[in-house]
């Protein structure tokens, strides 16, 4: 896998609360930013997606692509690139960490890869915030359900 960026950030929620809030794909457009449309396009056997249309609009990337996911209960879930247009390689994960005191350390681990050039240092800043983006809006839709 290509270098990766990773973040962490607290949420005040279990793990169940917040895995139920990524595996909701059809709301991602409400909270997560740049994100135009998602829908599971494959069900796995456990309920859970296992494959995900996404259109996203979050300059300097506008892409359409599906992400392949495999979940490992609430600890975490980790997807990889299935197609995209623009986009070459875009893999992460969600690992989910109980802190014993009904919060919860959520890492989010990303490695992305564009048809364009992308100078390393440029191509990492995306990265870092995409990621950063991600968590806080996780935060925020978890927190508010709760």
């Amino acid at each position: 896998m290509a270098e990766q960026t990773t973040s962490s950030i607290v949420i005040d929620a279990a793990p169940a609360d917040i895995m139920a809030v990524i595996g909701d794909f059809a709301a991602y457009p409400e909270w997560a930013k740049g994100v135009t449309k998602a829908e599971v396009t494959q069900d796995g056997d456990d309920g859970w997606a296992e494959q995900v249309f996404f259109a996203l609009d979050v300059s300097p990337i506008k892409d359409e692509y599906t992400l392949a996911y495999e979940w490992d209960g609430y600890d975490e879930v980790t997807w990889t690139l299935v197609e995209g247009k623009m986009l070459r390689a875009l893999d992460g994960a969600y690992v989910l960490e109980d802190r014993g005191d009904g919060s919860t350390s959520v890492t989010y681990r990303l490695a992305l890869d564009v048809s364009i050039p992308l100078i390393g240092m440029l191509k990492r800043k995306g990265e870092k915030i995409l990621i950063d983006t991600a968590l806080k809006g996780l935060k925020k839709r978890v927190e508010s359900l709760g």
